[in-house]
């Protein structure tokens, strides 16, 4: 059995929702945040990154959500959560997820994690104030040229819908105007009908939107 270390309204809610999604056998273990539990020497033994989410599997342990979304994915063919026959596909799977990863979180993460970045409050308030037009402009980018059907990739579900629904539950906050996204929104709606994503998202307690 698989054990993905999460705490809720993180990236960790995509790999619960693939996890679901794929039938897979896991255990969903919270990494409490307001005790800082993510640096307790316990979890940063499980991952030194004292970060979630985590999953441990079979042969290791598993960091960062491309990674975690493709080896559910894989490890679990049946469920065809992502587009492996195909190597052009594929990588567009991986280029979406990458994109989500490297550039969208990043911008997000400047209103909650600015201290990451620098020390003066004044730099910190400044990067917290670009966070809505910048991150406007990831999901504009997404809204009008990335999405590209009822699901991410077309007709077919796959691990960037999960990805995306998560990022996506965090744009309200972030101070995005969500009316000029009628096709994340749609897109939301589609993913709420989901039970695998019923489920995850009720298990962690996420309030979206």
């Amino acid at each position: 059995m698989f054990r993905l270390y999460y705490a809720p309204s993180t990236c960790a809610l995509a790999t619960h929702i693939a996890l679901e999604e794929a039938g897979a056998p896991y255990e969903a273990v919270l990494v409490d945040f307001s005790s800082q539990s993510q640096r307790s020497p316990e979890y940063l033994a499980i991952n030194p990154k004292g970060r979630v989410p985590a999953l441990v599997t079979e042969s290791g342990t598993l960091t960062e959500t491309p990674a975690l979304l493709c080896f559910v994915a894989q490890r679990f063919p049946k469920a065809e959560l992502a587009p492996f026959a195909d190597p052009f596909a594929l990588a567009q799977v991986q280029e979406f997820n990458s994109y989500l990863c490297s550039t969208v979180h990043v911008a997000h993460a400047h209103r909650v994690r600015g201290t990451r970045w620098a020390d003066d409050p004044a730099a910190i308030e400044a990067m917290k104030r670009k966070v809505p037009s910048n991150v406007t402009e990831c999901f504009a980018l997404i809204e009008h040229k990335l999405l590209k059907g009822p699901w991410v990739m077309g007709n077919d579900y796959t691990i960037c819908d999960a990805y995306l629904f998560t990022i996506a539950s965090w744009v309200e906050a972030d101070g995005v105007d969500t009316t000029e996204l009628p096709r994340i929104r749609e897109h939301r709606t589609r993913m709420l009908a989901r039970p695998a994503v019923q489920k995850a998202v009720a298990a962690e307690g996420t309030q979206i939107g």
